[in-house]
């Protein structure tokens, strides 16, 4: 497969996201690791989402594994990721996808 045939693929994978999936996305905007992830989460969502672990670190092997983020480096035992500029385009497409779903709702109001 070509590249622009291999992102449409994963674009396809992974719209629309988990909640998990736009998380960890968002949270990498800036390099984190794992539990860095799981601690920002709970709080911006005010503790009503906790991450497992077991969720957290299959998803980042999966999103590292399609391109969507890649691994940086290793902090103190911790390995630090980031968003690829695929991520940001999956991300955006959710985005995009998520204001449509709100703008809709609100004009059926």
């Amino acid at each position: 497969m070509e590249v622009a045939e291999t992102d449409s693929h994963i674009k396809k994978v992974y719209v629309p996201m988990t909640e998990t999936g736009f998380y960890i996305l968002l949270c990498l905007r800036e390099p984190n690791h794992g539990y860095g992830i799981v601690q920002k989460v709970k709080e911006i969502t005010a503790g009503d989402i906790v991450l497992s672990p077991g969720t957290m670190y299959g998803s980042l092997s999966k999103m590292e594994k399609d391109g969507l983020i890649r691994f940086i480096c290793e902090e103190e035992k911790r390995k630090i990721y980031q968003i690829t500029e695929l991520g940001k385009e999956v991300l955006n497409i959710e985005l995009a996808r998520i204001e449509r779903l709100y703008r809709n709702m609100k004009e059926m109001s």
